[in-house]
């Protein structure tokens, strides 16, 4: 096992590898210029499709391409909401008239969560079965 040991490295934290022979990709510099005119530059990769801003790393602003034309806008279409497709299947007076039946079949116990259709509890005691617990307490 000692055979196998690296003496005097740090394993993990250091390349044995140098830089001889290697060829880097090539790369391009990217200047985009930040609202107050200040000015960074960002390295890329040549075949890199270049966005038109890009945010300063030292500042965290954004900054717009130098030599860059105006970003194209894209029409933004408003999200359809459930209302809009509810909407495209039926109409208003067909939509009231469902709510309508609706309501009086909830009213008529028809449909709905059971615990709004159980009787009602009263919580005012008779006397008669005042009389009849008392009765049974003292037999």
């Amino acid at each position: 096992m000692a055979e196998r040991a690296l003496r005097g490295a740090r394993l993990g934290t250091q390349s044995f590898e140098d830089e001889r022979g290697v060829e880097m990709a090539p790369r391009q510099d990217v200047t985009y210029v930040l609202p107050d005119g200040k000015a960074f530059t960002v390295t890329m990769a040549d075949d890199a499709e270049v966005p038109t801003e890009w945010e300063d790393p030292r500042t965290g602003k954004i900054g717009r391409l130098a030599d860059g034309a105006e970003p194209e806008t894209k029409d933004v279409k408003a999200p359809r909401t459930h209302w809009d497709m509810l909407l495209e299947r039926r109409s208003i007076p067909e939509l009231e008239e469902i709510l309508t039946e609706r309501l009086q079949m909830l009213r008529a116990g028809e449909i709905g969560p059971a615990h709004l259709h159980r009787p009602a509890k009263t919580k005012a005691k008779t006397k008669s079965t005042t009389k009849a617990k008392s009765s049974k307490r003292t037999a």
